[in-house]
Protein backbone atom coordinates (compact mmCIF):
# COMPACT_ATOMS: atom_id res chain seq x y z
CA UNK A 1 0.00 0.00 0.00
CA UNK A 2 2.71 2.27 1.18
CA UNK A 3 4.48 1.48 -2.55
CA UNK A 4 1.20 2.72 -4.39
CA UNK A 5 0.93 5.81 -2.25
CA UNK A 6 4.10 6.65 -3.14
CA UNK A 7 3.67 5.87 -6.77
CA UNK A 8 0.77 7.91 -6.68
CA UNK A 9 2.33 10.92 -4.96
CA UNK A 10 5.45 10.62 -7.34
CA UNK A 11 3.00 10.71 -10.45
CA UNK A 12 0.88 13.88 -9.11
CA UNK A 13 3.96 15.55 -8.73
CA UNK A 14 5.52 14.68 -12.34
CA UNK A 15 2.13 16.32 -13.32
CA UNK A 16 2.40 19.26 -10.84
CA UNK A 17 6.00 20.33 -12.55
CA UNK A 18 5.01 19.76 -16.08
CA UNK A 19 1.74 21.88 -15.50
CA UNK A 20 4.42 24.66 -13.67
CA UNK A 21 6.61 24.47 -16.74
CA UNK A 22 3.86 24.86 -19.14
CA UNK A 23 2.76 28.05 -16.78
CA UNK A 24 6.17 29.24 -16.54
CA UNK A 25 6.84 28.87 -20.70
CA UNK A 26 3.72 30.94 -21.07
CA UNK A 27 4.90 33.40 -19.02
CA UNK A 28 8.44 33.47 -20.85
CA UNK A 29 7.76 33.01 -23.82
CA UNK A 30 3.96 34.84 -24.95
CA UNK A 31 3.07 37.35 -25.86
CA UNK A 32 5.45 37.28 -28.33
CA UNK A 33 5.35 40.05 -30.66
CA UNK A 34 8.85 41.17 -31.10
CA UNK A 35 10.21 44.72 -30.05
CA UNK A 36 8.75 48.14 -29.46
CA UNK A 37 9.61 50.30 -32.49
CA UNK A 38 11.22 53.52 -32.03
CA UNK A 39 8.99 55.86 -33.69
CA UNK A 40 7.76 59.15 -33.44
CA UNK A 41 4.26 60.17 -35.28
CA UNK A 42 4.12 64.18 -36.39
CA UNK A 43 0.70 65.16 -35.95
CA UNK A 44 -0.38 66.72 -38.85
CA UNK A 45 -3.18 68.34 -39.70
CA UNK A 46 -4.18 65.54 -42.35
CA UNK A 47 -3.43 62.76 -39.44
CA UNK A 48 -5.66 65.03 -36.38
CA UNK A 49 -8.32 64.91 -38.94
CA UNK A 50 -8.23 61.43 -40.04
CA UNK A 51 -7.47 60.14 -36.75
CA UNK A 52 -10.60 61.80 -35.25
CA UNK A 53 -12.75 60.78 -37.93
CA UNK A 54 -11.43 56.89 -37.84
CA UNK A 55 -11.78 56.81 -33.72
CA UNK A 56 -14.98 58.36 -33.90
CA UNK A 57 -16.78 57.38 -36.72
CA UNK A 58 -15.10 54.01 -38.63
CA UNK A 59 -12.88 52.32 -35.49
CA UNK A 60 -14.95 54.09 -32.97
CA UNK A 61 -12.82 53.80 -30.31
CA UNK A 62 -14.24 56.35 -28.21
CA UNK A 63 -17.32 54.29 -28.42
CA UNK A 64 -15.53 51.66 -25.73
CA UNK A 65 -13.57 54.04 -24.24
CA UNK A 66 -16.42 57.02 -23.11
CA UNK A 67 -19.13 56.57 -20.86
CA UNK A 68 -21.74 55.56 -22.92
CA UNK A 69 -25.18 57.25 -22.06
CA UNK A 70 -27.88 54.53 -22.10
CA UNK A 71 -30.44 57.45 -21.86
CA UNK A 72 -30.78 57.94 -25.19
CA UNK A 73 -31.13 55.01 -27.66
CA UNK A 74 -27.94 53.65 -28.58
CA UNK A 75 -26.18 55.12 -26.02
CA UNK A 76 -24.21 57.82 -27.52
CA UNK A 77 -20.69 58.72 -25.75
CA UNK A 78 -20.89 60.65 -23.24
CA UNK A 79 -19.56 64.60 -23.77
CA UNK A 80 -16.65 65.09 -21.83
CA UNK A 81 -15.82 61.56 -21.44
CA UNK A 82 -14.17 60.77 -24.53
CA UNK A 83 -10.92 58.50 -23.52
CA UNK A 84 -11.72 58.26 -19.96
CA UNK A 85 -11.99 54.78 -19.76
CA UNK A 86 -13.77 52.35 -17.21
CA UNK A 87 -16.67 50.96 -19.23
CA UNK A 88 -17.08 47.62 -17.88
CA UNK A 89 -17.45 44.18 -19.83
CA UNK A 90 -18.61 41.50 -17.97
CA UNK A 91 -20.04 38.24 -17.02
CA UNK A 92 -23.65 39.56 -17.01
CA UNK A 93 -22.36 40.45 -20.50
CA UNK A 94 -21.79 37.52 -21.62
CA UNK A 95 -17.80 37.84 -21.53
CA UNK A 96 -15.07 35.34 -19.52
CA UNK A 97 -14.31 37.56 -16.49
CA UNK A 98 -14.43 41.33 -15.92
CA UNK A 99 -12.58 43.59 -18.86
CA UNK A 100 -11.96 47.12 -17.99
CA UNK A 101 -11.86 49.56 -20.69
CA UNK A 102 -8.23 51.15 -20.71
CA UNK A 103 -8.17 55.50 -20.30
CA UNK A 104 -6.70 56.71 -23.50
CA UNK A 105 -6.58 60.41 -22.78
CA UNK A 106 -3.02 61.86 -22.40
CA UNK A 107 -3.57 61.96 -18.37
CA UNK A 108 -2.97 57.91 -18.74
CA UNK A 109 -0.79 57.98 -21.81
CA UNK A 110 1.17 60.93 -21.86
CA UNK A 111 4.22 59.48 -21.16
CA UNK A 112 3.91 56.25 -23.51
CA UNK A 113 5.72 56.45 -26.28
CA UNK A 114 4.58 56.45 -30.02
CA UNK A 115 6.10 53.05 -30.37
CA UNK A 116 4.12 51.19 -27.52
CA UNK A 117 0.91 52.89 -28.63
CA UNK A 118 1.52 51.56 -31.88
CA UNK A 119 1.95 48.18 -30.62
CA UNK A 120 -1.11 48.46 -28.45
CA UNK A 121 -3.13 49.28 -31.38
CA UNK A 122 -1.62 46.39 -34.04
CA UNK A 123 -0.39 43.77 -31.95
CA UNK A 124 -2.66 43.67 -28.49
CA UNK A 125 0.22 43.93 -26.36
CA UNK A 126 -0.49 47.12 -23.63
CA UNK A 127 2.22 49.21 -22.07
CA UNK A 128 2.91 46.84 -19.29
CA UNK A 129 3.63 44.47 -21.50
CA UNK A 130 0.66 42.24 -20.66
CA UNK A 131 -1.95 40.98 -23.61
CA UNK A 132 -4.92 42.51 -23.95
CA UNK A 133 -8.55 40.50 -24.43
CA UNK A 134 -9.13 41.26 -28.10
CA UNK A 135 -12.94 42.68 -27.43
CA UNK A 136 -10.30 45.44 -27.99
CA UNK A 137 -10.14 44.32 -31.71
CA UNK A 138 -6.10 44.50 -32.02
CA UNK A 139 -6.64 41.40 -34.52
CA UNK A 140 -8.50 43.39 -36.74
CA UNK A 141 -6.96 46.92 -36.48
CA UNK A 142 -3.26 45.05 -37.25
CA UNK A 143 -5.00 44.91 -40.98
CA UNK A 144 -5.43 48.77 -41.02
CA UNK A 145 -2.98 51.04 -42.74
CA UNK A 146 0.50 51.75 -40.86
CA UNK A 147 -0.68 55.96 -41.72
CA UNK A 148 -4.16 54.99 -40.51
CA UNK A 149 -3.07 54.01 -37.25
CA UNK A 150 -0.68 56.76 -36.94
CA UNK A 151 -3.53 59.19 -37.62
CA UNK A 152 -5.76 57.62 -34.53
CA UNK A 153 -2.22 57.78 -31.89
CA UNK A 154 -2.37 61.93 -33.28
CA UNK A 155 -5.61 62.01 -32.51
CA UNK A 156 -6.13 60.76 -28.73
CA UNK A 157 -2.89 62.87 -27.97
CA UNK A 158 -5.04 65.80 -28.62
CA UNK A 159 -8.06 64.50 -26.53
CA UNK A 160 -8.68 66.00 -23.27
CA UNK A 161 -6.63 64.56 -20.23
CA UNK A 162 -9.08 63.03 -17.52
CA UNK A 163 -7.85 61.57 -14.32
CA UNK A 164 -9.71 58.05 -14.29
CA UNK A 165 -7.65 55.03 -13.35
CA UNK A 166 -9.87 51.75 -14.12
CA UNK A 167 -9.28 48.60 -12.61
CA UNK A 168 -7.18 45.63 -13.92
CA UNK A 169 -9.06 43.14 -16.35
CA UNK A 170 -9.54 39.82 -14.50
CA UNK A 171 -10.25 36.71 -16.78
CA UNK A 172 -11.30 33.32 -15.88
CA UNK A 173 -9.13 30.35 -15.86
CA UNK A 174 -7.75 29.00 -18.31
CA UNK A 175 -8.31 32.19 -20.64
CA UNK A 176 -6.00 34.41 -18.10
CA UNK A 177 -3.51 31.84 -19.54
CA UNK A 178 -4.48 31.80 -23.76
CA UNK A 179 -4.81 35.30 -23.74
CA UNK A 180 -1.36 35.55 -23.49
CA UNK A 181 -0.97 33.62 -27.18
CA UNK A 182 -3.48 35.59 -28.83
CA UNK A 183 -1.46 38.62 -29.84
CA UNK A 184 0.87 38.16 -32.71
CA UNK A 185 3.36 40.24 -34.28
CA UNK A 186 2.57 42.84 -36.80
CA UNK A 187 3.18 43.60 -40.54
CA UNK A 188 2.86 47.05 -41.71
CA UNK A 189 0.10 47.64 -44.38
CA UNK A 190 0.14 50.20 -47.17
CA UNK A 191 -3.01 52.52 -47.61
CA UNK A 192 -6.26 51.31 -49.25
CA UNK A 193 -6.99 52.05 -53.38
CA UNK A 194 -10.67 54.24 -52.11
CA UNK A 195 -10.54 53.79 -56.17
CA UNK A 196 -11.58 49.95 -55.63
CA UNK A 197 -15.20 50.09 -54.04
CA UNK A 198 -15.37 46.81 -53.20
CA UNK A 199 -11.39 46.13 -51.37
CA UNK A 200 -12.01 49.89 -50.03
CA UNK A 201 -15.28 48.69 -48.58
CA UNK A 202 -13.63 45.46 -47.01
CA UNK A 203 -11.06 47.72 -45.54
CA UNK A 204 -13.72 49.74 -43.87
CA UNK A 205 -16.10 46.68 -42.65
CA UNK A 206 -12.65 45.39 -41.09
CA UNK A 207 -11.99 48.51 -39.65
CA UNK A 208 -15.21 48.88 -37.86
CA UNK A 209 -14.97 45.19 -36.97
CA UNK A 210 -18.44 44.82 -38.40
CA UNK A 211 -18.11 41.10 -38.05
CA UNK A 212 -17.60 40.39 -34.32
CA UNK A 213 -20.63 41.75 -33.52
CA UNK A 214 -22.83 40.14 -36.52
CA UNK A 215 -21.59 36.66 -36.02
CA UNK A 216 -22.96 34.36 -33.53
CA UNK A 217 -20.29 32.69 -31.51
CA UNK A 218 -19.27 29.14 -29.65
CA UNK A 219 -17.36 28.99 -26.84
CA UNK A 220 -16.13 32.63 -27.49
CA UNK A 221 -15.11 31.19 -30.83
CA UNK A 222 -16.78 32.89 -34.37
CA UNK A 223 -18.55 29.97 -36.08
CA UNK A 224 -17.80 29.22 -39.57
CA UNK A 225 -19.80 29.70 -42.12
CA UNK A 226 -22.13 32.04 -40.28
CA UNK A 227 -20.24 35.27 -40.94
CA UNK A 228 -22.18 38.14 -41.02
CA UNK A 229 -25.52 36.62 -40.63
CA UNK A 230 -26.20 38.55 -37.45
CA UNK A 231 -28.23 36.87 -33.96
CA UNK A 232 -25.24 37.86 -31.56
CA UNK A 233 -27.19 38.42 -28.11
CA UNK A 234 -26.54 41.59 -26.25
CA UNK A 235 -28.01 41.59 -23.07
CA UNK A 236 -29.28 44.89 -21.45
CA UNK A 237 -29.51 45.16 -17.25
CA UNK A 238 -33.38 45.65 -18.00
CA UNK A 239 -33.86 42.29 -19.25
CA UNK A 240 -33.89 42.58 -22.77
CA UNK A 241 -31.55 40.73 -24.91
CA UNK A 242 -31.11 42.03 -28.26
CA UNK A 243 -29.57 40.64 -31.39
CA UNK A 244 -27.68 41.88 -34.41
CA UNK A 245 -28.77 42.51 -37.76
CA UNK A 246 -28.22 39.91 -40.64
CA UNK A 247 -25.95 42.25 -42.88
CA UNK A 248 -25.64 39.38 -45.96
CA UNK A 249 -27.35 40.06 -49.08
CA UNK A 250 -30.02 37.28 -48.15
CA UNK A 251 -33.24 38.49 -50.01
CA UNK A 252 -35.71 37.84 -46.85
CA UNK A 253 -33.72 38.02 -44.15
CA UNK A 254 -30.81 40.58 -44.76
CA UNK A 255 -30.24 43.74 -46.60
CA UNK A 256 -31.04 41.95 -49.90
CA UNK A 257 -33.67 43.71 -50.60
CA UNK A 258 -31.84 46.89 -49.19
CA UNK A 259 -30.67 49.92 -51.72
CA UNK A 260 -27.60 51.49 -50.88
CA UNK A 261 -29.42 54.39 -50.96
CA UNK A 262 -31.90 52.88 -47.94
CA UNK A 263 -28.76 51.63 -46.52
CA UNK A 264 -26.52 54.93 -46.30
CA UNK A 265 -29.68 56.80 -44.91
CA UNK A 266 -30.33 53.99 -42.27
CA UNK A 267 -26.88 55.34 -40.54
CA UNK A 268 -27.77 59.05 -41.64
CA UNK A 269 -30.62 60.00 -39.44
CA UNK A 270 -28.58 59.27 -36.56
CA UNK A 271 -26.66 62.15 -37.90
CA UNK A 272 -29.11 64.98 -36.76
CA UNK A 273 -29.76 66.03 -33.78
CA UNK A 274 -33.12 64.14 -33.65
CA UNK A 275 -31.54 61.21 -34.49
CA UNK A 276 -28.64 61.55 -31.65
CA UNK A 277 -30.90 62.33 -29.19
CA UNK A 278 -34.15 59.74 -28.90
CA UNK A 279 -34.79 58.96 -25.43
CA UNK A 280 -34.77 55.37 -24.95
CA UNK A 281 -37.75 55.33 -23.10
CA UNK A 282 -39.55 56.03 -26.65
CA UNK A 283 -38.27 52.52 -28.69
CA UNK A 284 -39.23 49.50 -28.10
CA UNK A 285 -35.40 48.52 -27.25
CA UNK A 286 -32.34 49.57 -26.75
CA UNK A 287 -29.19 48.54 -28.83
CA UNK A 288 -25.25 48.25 -28.35
CA UNK A 289 -24.87 49.01 -32.18
CA UNK A 290 -23.18 52.58 -31.99
CA UNK A 291 -25.84 54.03 -34.61
CA UNK A 292 -24.56 57.57 -33.79
CA UNK A 293 -20.95 57.48 -34.33
CA UNK A 294 -21.53 55.46 -37.38
CA UNK A 295 -23.71 58.00 -38.54
CA UNK A 296 -20.46 60.34 -38.93
CA UNK A 297 -18.76 58.27 -41.69
CA UNK A 298 -19.16 59.96 -45.38
CA UNK A 299 -21.64 58.60 -47.48
CA UNK A 300 -18.88 57.48 -49.88
CA UNK A 301 -17.36 54.83 -46.70
CA UNK A 302 -21.30 53.85 -46.13
CA UNK A 303 -21.66 53.19 -49.29
CA UNK A 304 -18.55 51.07 -50.03
CA UNK A 305 -19.37 49.28 -46.64
CA UNK A 306 -22.56 48.46 -48.49
CA UNK A 307 -21.31 47.61 -51.99
CA UNK A 308 -18.93 45.14 -50.27
CA UNK A 309 -21.84 43.20 -48.00
CA UNK A 310 -23.88 42.72 -51.46
CA UNK A 311 -20.73 40.70 -51.60
CA UNK A 312 -21.04 38.15 -49.57
CA UNK A 313 -22.64 34.78 -49.05
CA UNK A 314 -26.12 35.39 -48.61
CA UNK A 315 -27.18 33.53 -45.43
CA UNK A 316 -31.06 32.62 -44.76
CA UNK A 317 -30.97 33.96 -40.90
CA UNK A 318 -34.08 35.33 -39.38
CA UNK A 319 -32.88 37.53 -36.31
CA UNK A 320 -35.60 38.12 -34.02
CA UNK A 321 -34.57 41.82 -32.71
CA UNK A 322 -35.38 41.75 -29.25
CA UNK A 323 -36.87 39.37 -26.40
CA UNK A 324 -37.55 40.39 -22.62
CA UNK A 325 -36.25 37.67 -20.44
CA UNK A 326 -37.59 39.12 -17.04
Amino acid sequence: MKKILKILGWGLGVVVLVIAVGVGYLFLKFPDVGPVENMTVQATPERLARGAYLANHVSVCIDCHATRNWEYFSGPPLAGTEGKGGEVFDEKLGFPGTIYAHNITPAALGSVSDGVLYRAITTGVDKDGKAMFPLMPYTHFTAMSEEDILSIIAYIRTLKPIENTPPPTTLNFPLNLIVRTIPGKHTQHGVPDTSNVYEYGKYLVNAANCIECHTQRKDGQIIAGLEFAGGFEFPFPNGQLVRSANLTPDEDTGIGSWSETDFVNKFKFYDNPEGRTMPATSMEYNTAMPWTMFAGMTERDLGAIYKYLRSVKPLKNKVEKFTNTK
